[in-house]
């Protein structure tokens, strides 16, 4: 990768709305889908790649993940890498972003 790092945000779409309002309706592969998820994320935050990831608690609000890239194409790689993405049980949409306040940790 050369040059500087351009942010990026994937917002999730469910493919059926009852994955955001009953937590029953989850099939067993679709946990372990939502495990992998997880895990892709924890491992690409722990690489310095995701700068935030997470869901509102209202189910109203969106699902995000916030990440830098060397491009776009660099990011649609790694949204559709999600396995949320890659396993069609989420839709997602990548936008350009930038962080214009973050607080220290």
């Amino acid at each position: 990768m050369s040059g500087e790092l351009k942010q990026f945000l994937y917002q999730f779409k469910p493919s059926r709305s009852e994955l955001l309002t009953d937590p029953e309706s989850w099939t067993e592969e679709e946990l372990k889908i939502g495990e992998a998820h997880f895990a892709h994320l924890q491992k690409a935050t722990k690489e310095g790649i995701v700068i935030l990831a997470g869901r509102s608690l209202d189910v109203k609000g969106p699902a995000v993940v916030i990440f830098e890239a060397a491009s776009e194409e660099e990011g649609r790689y790694f949204m559709e890498s999600d396995p949320f993405v890659s396993s069609g049980l989420m839709m997602a949409s990548l936008h350009p972003f930038r962080a214009a306040l973050v607080r220290e940790p």
